[in-house]
């Protein structure tokens, strides 16, 4: 497969990665911020804007609004600290959010389980193909359904 290495974080490594990222791209790490990012990071399968807000809600003891967390993501995705599984307009969170590259997501119908793969080539040339018809700035979005070998 034409992928490629890196390094995954976890815990509160991963917490301080996706701090880093954010502050080098000129944004600030907020409570909120940090508090939407450590709810998505520790949901095993694609999370929603209200999933995340229940999530944060319950830790801060008040009402989270879906909008706020909605933006918070919409940010997180731009500056590479989460995906967005298009088909279940969920998210997750990037393991590794230094590295910037392409995903395909493989979606278990039966568990909603998501795996994230990396193939380059594949990727490389969907968007070869999307700049040879105009397009700039391209951001390929790869998702395959299925059932997941635990659920097989």
């Amino acid at each position: 497969m034409g992928g490629h290495h890196h390094h995954h974080f976890a815990g509160e490594t991963l917490v301080g990665a996706a701090r880093d990222v954010l502050v080098a791209a000129g944004e600030q790490w907020t409570e909120m911020r940090a508090d939407v990012f450590e709810a998505l990071a520790v949901h095993e399968k694609p999370a929603s804007a209200y999933d995340i807000a229940e999530s944060v809600g319950g830790r801060r003891g008040k009402r989270v609004a879906a909008n706020s967390v909605y933006r918070i993501l919409d940010l997180f995705v731009r500056t590479n600290l989460a995906r967005r599984v298009e088909s279940a307009n969920a998210y997750v969170a990037n393991t590794h959010p230094g590295c910037r590259h392409d995903c395909i997501f493989l979606i278990c119908d039966a568990c909603g389980q998501v795996t994230h793969l990396d193939d380059d080539r594949l990727t490389g040339a969907l968007r070869e193909a999307a700049q040879g018809a105009g397009f700039a700035d391209v951001r390929p979005v790869v998702e395959l359904r299925g059932v997941c070998r635990h659920c097989a």
